[in-house]
């Protein structure tokens, strides 16, 4: 029984991780209806950026996440406005080269300063030492992941449901142009949301670095499994998409103890193509026709 516990806290804590790209993806994916595959290169850079900042100038762990949470903010408007911004009545495809162009992009230029080596990340809780309610063993780094991103996502919702640039990244969601009518500068808050967008990447990037390796290909498979997530839950729901990243977390830790570890990476390649050809919107979101 306590094998089952421990399966559910293990994929409880990475699906946390899953659900938290999940949320990114999805943010930007409700301004411009496409996937921003650039999202894990994103959360990577900022990674690094804590990563040096705590080996090269020997800040502590919390300066260290509010500066690179900061950083994380400015390279998402930074992106929006260097890639996305130029293209002139651009397609889907087209947008979504333009990401996959960001995402080699931020994957080259983290190769070349920081080369391939796999480096650990200092935080200061552990991985081995915590509570065990029952017997069931909860370290310390799985307890942080769970409720730094089960926070993360509350102040999402707050934001979102109660501040003005909040209601306003929802109005630029729903309706880009009627908003440009109304008087909300859709530029600036298009930006804004790709600062968000990449803050969010950012936290996920610093939990999970701590339980794999900090290189430059750290967050290629978180990546893949958030974007099953928000497939799962729905990219166009904030809640359905951090659920869908923690059932997707579940269902993968419950492969891998009772069926094949081996194969435990792909269940989300299989959630991918079982959710598209049975609930292409997700488990969480009403599908809608459109007519004409």
């Amino acid at each position: 029984m306590n094998f089952f516990f421990d399966l559910v806290i293990g994929g409880l804590s990475i699906g946390a991780c899953y659900a938290l790209v999940a949320l990114a993806m999805v943010i930007i994916y409700k301004t411009s209806e496409v996937p921003n595959f650039a999202q894990g290169e994103m959360a990577m850079i900022s990674t690094f950026v804590a990563y040096s900042l705590m080996n090269t100038y020997n800040l502590g762990f919390w300066p260290t996440a509010g500066i690179t949470l900061l950083f994380a903010l400015v390279l998402g408007m930074i992106l929006e406005v260097a890639f996305l911004r130029p293209a002139k009545d651009p397609s889907i495809l087209g947008l979504i080269v333009i990401t996959l162009g960001a995402e080699m992009i931020l994957y080259g230029l983290a190769g070349w300063k920081w080369g391939a080596n796999q480096n650990p990340f200092p935080v200061p809780f552990s991985e081995y030492s915590g509570i065990s309610p029952g017997g069931v063993m909860i370290t310390e780094i799985n307890l942080w992941t769970f409720v730094t991103s089960l926070v993360l996502m509350l102040l999402l919702f707050l934001f979102f449901r109660f501040t003005k640039l909040g209601v306003a990244m929802k109005a630029v969601q729903q309706n880009h142009f009627a908003a440009k009518a109304m008087g909300i500068p859709t530029r600036r808050v298009l930006s804004f949301t790709w600062g968000l967008s990449s803050v969010t990447g950012a936290v996920a990037g610093m939990l999970i670095a701590p339980i794999s390796t900090l290189d430059p290909n750290m967050m290629l498979d978180p990546m893949l499994k958030g974007f099953a997530g928000a497939v799962l839950g729905g990219m166009t729901s904030l809640p359905g998409a951090a659920l869908g990243g923690y059932l997707l977390g579940l269902i993968e830790n419950f492969f891998g103890g009772y069926v094949s570890l081996e194969f435990k990476s792909v269940v989300a390649f299989g959630v991918i193509v079982l959710i598209l050809c049975v609930k292409p919107s997700g488990l969480f979101v009403r599908h809608f026709e459109r007519k004409v």
